[in-house]
């Protein structure tokens, strides 16, 4: 019998966020690696990342891929800082290319730009095989949250991305470019359509007060307890409910600066002729007169 699939989520505290590193032997994953970012000071670091670098290194795994659920809005990913200290390439679902048309309009970026061509490594499309020393996920097109959302299923085990949440929180929103909730309704049914002992690792979780934060939830209990979309819930109820709950988010804060970083699979937009670097913040609304 070969070892045993482990799995070892690492909370990144400021964005809530989960990175989980899923090993078999000495072959490992990283997915979804989270960059400290500051946005009152500008101030990036790699504190959160360096605790699961110092996992790899403690138990000697060679990290043979880096893996996107998709291109987060609400936090900078990590992936180009961990793909240059360990040589392991980076994989997103291939819907990015809408996701960079999209924003490359906004951000002013030349759609041709290889910063955007070559970002990643890798693109999957549902149904794919990945291949990780002696590590095999089957790739899920998970869309609805956004166009590029995937779920990467290994061994009664599947990373969802921002596609469902725990129970009590529900699901993703679907106003951002891409969503669309009648296609994460689907999305989701999927999911809930597996083996009740399935296990939906999160990539996100934003506990209410009174529990601790969540990295896991059985098929079984987000069917049957889900709170945006149980086993109980039709779509038009679902979309009903998440057309009002999306009505009042706010944008998330970190939406501009995460979306420039991670289009380009984590790595900053190129240096100005003074050395630095800028996050860029487009403005909104008609501008009132004398400001332009």
């Amino acid at each position: 019998m070969g070892a045993p699939l482990q799995i070892e989520p690492f909370l990144h505290a400021g964005s809530g966020t989960w990175t989980h590193v899923v090993h078999r032997g000495d072959d490992a994953v990283v997915i979804d690696p989270v960059l400290d970012y500051d946005a009152a000071s500008g101030r990036i670091g790699v504190a959160g990342l360096q605790a699961v670098r110092d996992y790899l290194d403690t138990h000697g795994l060679q990290l043979r891929r880096i893996l996107e659920t998709h291109a987060h809005a609400d936090h900078l990913s990590a992936a180009a800082v961990l793909r240059a200290a360990t040589g392991a390439p980076v994989g997103i679902g291939d819907g990015i290319r809408q996701v960079q048309a999209h924003f490359a309009q906004v951000f002013a970026i030349d759609g041709d730009d290889p910063a955007l061509r070559d970002a990643f490594d890798a693109t999957f499309r549902d149904g794919d095989a990945i291949e990780a020393g002696s590590l095999r996920f089957h790739v899920l097109a998970l869309p609805g949250h956004t166009s590029d959302s995937l779920g990467y299923a290994i061994d009664g085990h599947v990373f969802v991305g921002d596609s469902v949440f725990a129970p009590d929180i529900g699901t993703a929103r679907c106003d951002f470019p891409g969503g669309n909730m009648q296609a994460l309704h689907a999305s989701i049914q999927r999911l809930h359509a597996m083996d009740e002992a399935t296990v939906l690792h999160l990539c996100h979780d934003y506990p209410p007060a009174g529990r601790g934060p969540r990295s896991s939830v059985t098929v079984g209990e987000s069917r049957r307890d889900n709170r945006m979309l149980n086993a109980g819930t039709t779509l038009e109820a679902f979309v009903d409910a998440r057309r009002a709950r999306d009505a009042q988010l706010a944008a998330p804060a970190l939406l501009y600066p995460a979306l420039q970083v991670n289009i380009r699979g984590g790595r900053l937009p190129p240096a100005q002729a003074n050395g630095r670097h800028y996050l860029a913040t487009p403005l909104q609304g008609e501008l009132p007169a004398g400001l332009a």
